[in-house]
């Protein structure tokens, strides 16, 4: 008769094949919550990713193009650039970041190629039907005069500022080829940074195109 202990005989025993063993506790939730915080974690990284997308997918290089001029590197507004509204009330340019600003460049008395810009800017921002509310026009006056009633009433959704000509200067480039500030349109980002410019005399379909991609592949704004 054998005298080993049951209790020993079936510490000895393996586990039968095929047994599922059990994880250990809590490594399941573990698991689940390193998944979840990689989820939030890129659900917060989508708008600037959405915002490379637009500045690298329309950049002129390889088979794909931009009609504007990419702004490299990127020009932040300058806090120290300060303008003035039609309420007389001075505030910084920064302030308007949140929005995609179209911006030009001209002496309040507004000629021919300074409606000309106005007007593109403004059929520009209606032609991205519901889009057009991420986009705010700028008209940046380099001096204290009057706009004509004509072009206050035509450009009502237009921002008409006064700002410092040498402020402005400093912060917005242009062509090497020797081009001015008043001709060009430029494209500022909802974060405040410069980094598109259009080329002077430009065709509005093309500056179109250019905007219509940047409010697509871009979740800011």
């Amino acid at each position: 008769m054998s005298t080993q202990n049951p209790r020993s005989q079936q510490a000895g025993q393996k586990p039968a094949q095929g047994t599922m063993r059990r994880q250990p506790a809590g490594k399941g939730s573990w698991q689940r919550g390193r998944w979840m915080m990689l989820l939030i974690a890129f659900v917060c990284a989508a708008p600037a990713i959405g915002a490379y997308i637009a500045y690298y997918v329309i950049k002129p290089t390889g088979g794909t193009t931009s009609y504007g001029k990419l702004v490299e590197p990127q020009r932040p507004i300058p806090e120290s650039l300060v303008v003035t509204g039609e309420d007389g009330k001075p505030m910084k340019l920064a302030s308007l970041r949140g929005h995609w600003l179209m911006v030009s460049v001209d002496s309040s008395a507004c000629d021919t190629p300074c409606v000309t810009k106005l007007y593109f800017m403004r059929q520009v921002r209606a032609t991205q039907g519901a889009e057009r509310e991420r986009i705010v026009n700028v008209f940046l006056r380099t001096d204290a005069g009057k706009v004509s009633d004509i072009v206050d009433s035509a450009y009502k959704d237009t921002e008409m500022l006064i700002a410092d000509p040498k402020d402005v200067a400093a912060w917005l480039p242009v062509d090497d080829d020797g081009t001015r500030i008043t001709d060009h349109i430029y494209m500022v980002d909802p974060n405040g940074n410069l980094m598109m410019r259009f080329p002077k005399d430009p065709d509005p379909s093309k500056i179109k195109g250019d905007v219509t991609k940047l409010l697509k592949y871009s979740g800011i704004g």
